[in-house]
């Protein structure tokens, strides 16, 4: 069984823990008002990482939810990587002095790749890129542009930057807890040097399992699960013991 890092995802929107459907805005289930709460109970669950997405800051391009990620860096002391808005060095720079252990870019690294070379040159290794793709292709600014470029092409711009992740999101799985594209994840790991985090549509404990299934082998080093660990349909303990092995 391989050895994956499970990231309990915290989504903020409007200060509050929440997870949607497909990336809608308007498909949003609440779970939480207390990102801070939240974050320390996934703490004493045993995680040993976070990710948190500034929801509304994907969209509007640029930090809208500081106020719950101060909260979450402040209950904590695991390691926190952080997506949603941030578009700049000032942006990334900042965050990482908060207490922020890496920073995702998503829609700058599509857009600006430059940046990415940049902040991987000046924070080595605390830097990650996220591959948000619709049919297999980059989506931006919240998922609510598609582009036409290749999830995989995106990948390999920054074989040589330094990245220290690609978290790959299926957006057509997220939230849906349908099981993980694990053909298209398992396909960019190989093209990749790059550690890959796969995201987008773990429902379940037997979706964790088919993952550890495929992942040997290849780059894939860890996987993002949200509604599913929200809703109990995977246990933190099941989960963590499944891949301890």
């Amino acid at each position: 069984m391989s050895r994956l890092t499970i990231y309990p995802a915290i989504d903020l929107k409007d200060g509050q823990c929440v997870r949607l459907k497909r990336g809608e805005m308007d498909q949003a289930t609440v779970y939480s008002s207390d990102p801070g709460a939240q974050a320390a109970a996934w703490q004493q669950s045993g995680f040993a990482w976070l990710h948190v997405v500034d929801l509304n800051g994907a969209f509007a391009g640029k930090p809208v939810n500081a106020d719950a990620v101060r909260s979450i860096l402040s209950a904590v002391q695991v390691p926190v990587q952080l997506g949603g808005g941030i578009r700049d060095m000032a942006g990334i720079a900042a965050w990482l002095e908060a207490g922020i252990t890496r920073v995702i870019l998503g829609s700058a690294a599509a857009k600006n790749p430059a940046l990415v070379i940049d902040a991987c040159r000046t924070f080595p290794g605390r830097i990650a890129v996220g591959i948000d793709a619709r049919d297999g292709y980059v989506a931006t600014e919240g998922w609510a542009e598609t582009s036409s470029l290749p999830a995989g092409e995106l990948g390999l711009r920054f074989e040589d930057a330094g990245v220290s992740a690609i978290i790959y999101t299926d957006i057509g799985r997220d939230g849906m807890l349908t099981g993980l594209n694990l053909d298209q994840t398992v396909d960019l790991s190989k093209r990749l040097t790059t550690p890959v985090i796969a995201s987008g549509g773990v429902g379940s404990l037997d979706d964790l399992a088919a993952l550890a299934a495929v992942a040997e082998g290849t780059r894939i080093e860890g996987v993002i699960v949200g509604r599913a660990l929200y809703d109990g349909r995977v246990g933190a303990e099941e989960a963590l013991r499944l891949f301890a092995s």
